[in-house]
């Protein structure tokens, strides 16, 4: 009885770890408040701050991961806390472009990846029973900071400035996150999932197909959610579908429920049937979203809907994946290198978006080029499960 409770106050710091994290997702906020500070500075070099604290994301995870699986995570949290709350004070005193990157981009970007990769292998090994249900909840956790923080935000810099919203947010961070360091306790050996392979190193991992076929889907997957959450407010402006604080509470909820609701799903239907759903799901927000001029604005705003909540669910689901196919006593560490593909989607999807938007004054462009990519992750990953479960026949019959 003891471990339950245990695992569940876990399960509860863990989601308040990414709760906190999660708050990069309001960015389009700040980015807004930046460009009207920094009247020289372009919307794609502000876009790139963003994009490039997500892809300092799974770097950290690879460096951290090996010490998570080892040691467990109550240190590595506790660093990812004075890294990530530290960044984002010190990004309060910014005055160039260099420097953003540096504190937003890099500094809370590696503090982000440490905290995040922990609290999500970490729910994986405690919930062998419930993973995809812990899982969903833990990424959900990642999703929702936007949405607490984004109204939270929007009024503080009008009354107190972006230099100061940034550093009251940092100062926040730092104390929550350290102080759920303290809960993030290793799992017990007995709790690990059930897997059909016996568990395998990264080395081992990286040398497989089957890893590769997964992280272009990933990357495909992604990229369209990424490119919402990155320019939600710039969207929301652009389509005239409500105020951008607004919108991006809207995409947090979206991004929120639908790792939650998708990791539910994937618990009863099956993991890569429910990915399968997602993609398309995706696709048809995005194409709502494209054609939202002829629609109407609510086909904006279900696109809007459709596309976070699915990219909400990938993120939920691919822990649960990577550890089902190369075992969970190295799931920290493998899913760290798995995790890179989110890191590739992070820089294409805000820079494709901001780079045609500048280019062509219009998204329709950006939005096709992540509907084609979402149906190709789509068809990959149908194959990938019939595939699997052919081998899964084939050595049931042997």
């Amino acid at each position: 009885m003891e471990k339950v409770q245990n695992r569940w106050a876990i399960l509860v710091a863990a989601i308040m770890v990414n709760i906190s994290l999660g708050a990069g997702y309001a960015w389009s906020v700040f980015q807004a408040a930046l460009l009207e500070v920094h009247s020289d500075w372009t919307l794609s070099q502000t876009s790139l701050a963003f994009s490039l604290s997500f892809a300092m994301v799974p770097i950290s995870m690879i460096i951290c991961g090996p010490i998570i699986d080892k040691y467990g995570g109550k240190k590595v949290v506790l660093a990812s806390g004075i890294l990530s709350g530290m960044g984002m004070f010190l990004t309060g005193f910014v005055t160039s472009i260099p420097m953003l990157y540096l504190t937003y981009g890099i500094i809370v970007g590696l503090g982000n990846g440490a905290g995040y990769g922990t609290a999500t292998s970490l729910t994986v090994k405690w919930f062998p029973d419930k993973k995809g249900l812990a899982g969903g909840l833990t990424a959900a956790g990642f999703g929702s900071g936007s949405i607490i923080l984004a109204p939270l935000a929007t009024n503080m810099i009008q009354s107190l400035g972006v230099a100061t919203t940034f550093k009251i947010v940092g100062l926040v961070i730092l104390v929550i996150v350290c102080g759920a360091s303290f809960w993030m306790a290793k799992a017990p050996t007995t709790t690990t999932i059930q897997t059909v392979n016996q568990d395998k190193n990264y080395k081992e991992m990286l040398k497989e197909g089957n890893f590769w076929l997964l992280w272009v889907v990933y990357v495909f997957g992604a990229t369209s959610g990424m490119m919402i959450i990155g320019h939600a407010a710039s969207l929301a402006a652009y389509y005239s579908l409500g105020s951008g604080t607004m919108i991006v509470m809207i995409v947090g909820i979206a991004n929120t429920v639908g790792r939650i609701a998708w990791g539910t799903i994937s618990d009863k239907l099956g993991r890569y049937i429910t990915v399968f759903l997602m993609f398309l799901a995706s696709a048809l927000g995005l194409l709502l979203l494209n054609f939202n001029t002829s629609l109407g604005s609510m086909a904006g705003i279900l696109g809007l809907i459709l596309i976070p909540s699915s990219f909400g669910g990938l993120l939920g689901s691919f822990p649960g994946i990577t550890a089902e196919n190369w075992g969970a006593s190295k799931a920290a560490a493998n899913y760290g290198w798995m995790f890179t593909a989110y890191g590739i989607a992070s820089i294409m999807g805000p820079s494709v978006a901001s780079r045609i938007k500048e280019a062509t004054g219009s998204y329709s462009l950006a939005l096709i080029i992540a509907t084609v990519m979402t149906l190709v992750a789509a068809v990959l990953i149908f194959f990938f499960a019939a595939k699997k479960k052919r081998t899964v026949l084939d050595a049931d019959e042997a």
